[in-house]
């Protein structure tokens, strides 16, 4: 990224500056800010901004306090002279810590390039004093000055290390050291303003870099956001099976929610439209008898839905039926399907011959589900497990239900919610480790037990289905590596796992804000390596791999075994999408592997992705996160079905 020097600015003129740079310098000690201006200016911007003050202009009190409240005040990054006094390095670096600011340790020489191994003592010192990121600047006086500063960057110091050289012969060094992987460089708005000899506007900068192939910056605002499929397939069930009228605020089409519908009338239940659209009113079969009689019942080409019907029909149908669907749901196996229905006595056989012992929609579900204790593997996911949550308390008699190695948490957590909504009661528990007790992660979870009482009824309900996370999360990262991105709706105290696409990007480096209202923005930042676990948020994989293709350093994503039951093999799918790119990648057990480099880097070494053929395997996700990789690649990404992101996100490809 170009990080644009700003000084003897007012605060007016430096918000003015900010409407057409990506990234800033502030010096603090050059501005005529006062401490209410500093506190302003760093509160409410969203481009990444680099405090600066230095120490030698300012005065130690002065700057260590001017630091501290653009630090407090939410700065991106604070550079510090390696010359400060050790004690104020100190309490800066503890202040950069508890504010999740990333401290930048700079060394300058104006009079010269000093040697190479002068010069790697001097970042030695600047890591040892808390640099997070490295800055090095010195006076070249010939090209060979540039040649010794480029010895200082490695495969190990991608994304940490600035290092570039002033004056005319180094003029050069300060496009090119994107080369090397610095993850931003500096320009001054004009020549008059340059702060240090052979600095370059941002505009001609601009011009250099962001030059064909790449198709300029992305600025979108996202106010349509589709509904939550997740929250709202759960709703129309419990509605339907409620006694009264329930209305579903928020609604919006998609092949899997449309298809719950369909569930919804074949059990009985009575769905209409309202607000053009926006409502579901949901006239429900309550109190729900034991005998609809059904001989098949069709869920599309859902996965939830399928494994939420299995459990309510095996309950209240009364007899054996076959659950049918379409697309790539026939060659999706139900892993553990059988074994958990067994535990409740309900078996489940292929209705065609699949071979193997591995369970296949068309699927034949016989018996009646059996309430009582039972223990049952969370490894398969979560989506049947959401299927005993609704079905159990309707059973006759109260069960337990505890699992083990549960996944995919946060989902269950939604189906509690909705059920807490339409008047059905649930008591739970969770265990782990010391690890687990300590941080409440949810990755460190080794147990979950479900309490039911029996004899429950569905109460018709009125509420508003959230937006949807997994979509907002192709914009947003999008945002985060091409420009800046909008988002409005969203709800931030959501259980949808997909919101830790949030925590994803502050790792990453992207500048990320949110507030009460729902309103999320996030803008291009110089993003770095980061590791992740996605087996609660398996669907966050495809484009999280597409961020970590452009995240300096490598980065590692754990939850390769939950990909293989999805709409394709999405661990294969998304391995070969990015080898096809250009982007190293390996799967290491459960993890993939992948090797990134930031935007500048790839436009400065002319390593954009490829763009081509590519195929989705009729994976909605894998549209998205092509969608996505195309803003970086060097020609057109041409995709071979884009209709199937209809299950999800029938409008994706417009607001995109």
């Amino acid at each position: 990224m170009i990080c644009t020097c700003i000084q003897h600015k007012t605060l007016e003129e430096i918000f003015q500056i900010l409407e057409r740079v990506e990234m800033a310098e502030i010096r603090l000690d050059r501005c005529p800010l006062s401490d209410a201006d500093i506190e302003e200016l760093f509160s409410s911007c969203d481009l990444p901004l680099i405090a600066t003050c230095r120490v030698a202009e300012a005065g130690e009190a002065a700057a260590e306090r001017r630091l501290r409240l653009a630090i407090e005040a939410g700065a991106k990054y604070a550079d510090l002279e390696i010359e400060a006094p050790t004690p104020v390095g100190k309490r800066l670096r503890r202040a950069c810590v508890d504010a999740g600011t990333i401290m930048i340790r700079s060394y300058h020489n104006y009079d010269e390039t000093p040697s190479a191994e002068v010069l790697a003592e001097k970042v030695s010192l600047c890591r040892r004093f808390g640099g997070e990121i490295v800055k090095v600047v010195t006076m070249a006086r010939s090209e060979k000055d540039w040649e010794t500063v480029q010895k200082l960057y490695g495969e190990d110091m991608e994304g940490q290390l600035v290092a570039f050289c002033m004056g005319a012969a180094g003029r050069a060094s300060r496009l090119e050291c994107l080369r090397f992987g610095a993850p931003h460089t500096y320009a001054c708005l004009t020549e008059d303003e340059a702060i240090a000899p052979g600095q370059i506007p941002f505009e001609t900068m601009a011009a250099q870099l962001y030059k064909a192939p790449f198709k300029g910056p992305f600025h979108n605002l996202v106010d349509n956001l589709p509904a939550s499929k997740s929250f709202a397939q759960r709703a129309i069930l419990a509605a339907a099976l409620a006694e009264g009228e329930s209305r579903l605020h928020g609604y919006s089409p998609c092949a899997d929610s449309t298809a719950a519908i369909a569930v919804a009338r074949a059990l009985g239940a009575e769905v209409a439209e309202a607000d053009g659209g926006r409502t579901l009113v949901v006239r429900g079969i309550g109190p729900v008898r034991q005998d609809l009689g059904l001989d098949a019942l069709f869920t599309g080409e859902s996965g939830l839905l399928t494994r939420l019907s299995i459990p309510l029909m095996a309950l209240l149908n009364g007899k054996n039926l076959e659950i049918r669907g379409e697309g790539t749901l026939l060659r999706r196996p139900l892993a553990g399907a059988n074994e958990i229905m067994a535990a409740f006595g309900v078996v489940l056989t292929n209705a065609s011959a699949q071979g193997g012992k591995e369970i296949f929609i068309p699927a034949r579900v016989s018996g009646r589900l059996i309430p009582g204790h039972a223990e049952i593997s969370g490894k398969g996911g979560s989506q049947l497990i959401s299927g005993l949550l609704m079905a159990l308390p309707l059973a006759d008699k109260d069960s337990i239900l505890y699992i083990r190695d549960p996944k995919s948490i946060p989902y269950m957590f939604i189906t509690v919610d909705i059920l807490k909504r339409f008047g059905i009661q649930t008591g739970s528990e969770m265990e782990g480790d010391d690890t687990f007790l300590e941080t409440r992660d949810w990755n460190y979870c080794t147990g979950m037990t479900f309490k039911f009482r029996g004899g429950q009824r569905y109460r018709a309900a009125e509420f508003d289905i959230e937006a949807d996370w997994s979509s907002a999360a192709n914009m947003m990262v999008a945002g985060a590596i091409f420009g800046s991105a909008r988002l409005t709706g969203l709800d931030t105290h959501s259980l949808q796992a997909d919101l830790t696409i949030l925590d994803i990007l502050v790792e990453a480096g992207a500048s990320v804000s949110q507030d009460e209202t729902g309103e999320v923005n996030v803008c291009k930042a110089p993003l770095s390596a980061f590791q992740v676990d996605l087996n609660n948020a398996p669907d966050l994989f495809p484009i999280t791999a597409v961020l970590a293709a452009f995240s300096a350093g490598t980065s590692r994503i754990s939850g390769v075994g939950r990909l293989a039951g999805k709409e394709s093999n999405r661990a294969e799918a998304i391995l070969e999408m990015l080898q096809q790119l250009g982007v190293e990648a390996r799967i290491e057990g459960d993890e993939m592997v992948i090797r990134g480099h930031s935007l500048a880097t790839r436009l400065a070494t002319g390593t954009l992705l490829r763009g081509g053929a590519y195929t989705s395997r009729h994976d909605h996700r894998m549209v998205m996160a092509l969608k996505v990789a195309e803003l970086g690649a060097d020609g057109a990404v041409t995709i071979d079905d884009t209709d199937c992101v209809s299950k999800s996100y029938p409008d994706f490809l417009r607001s995109f």
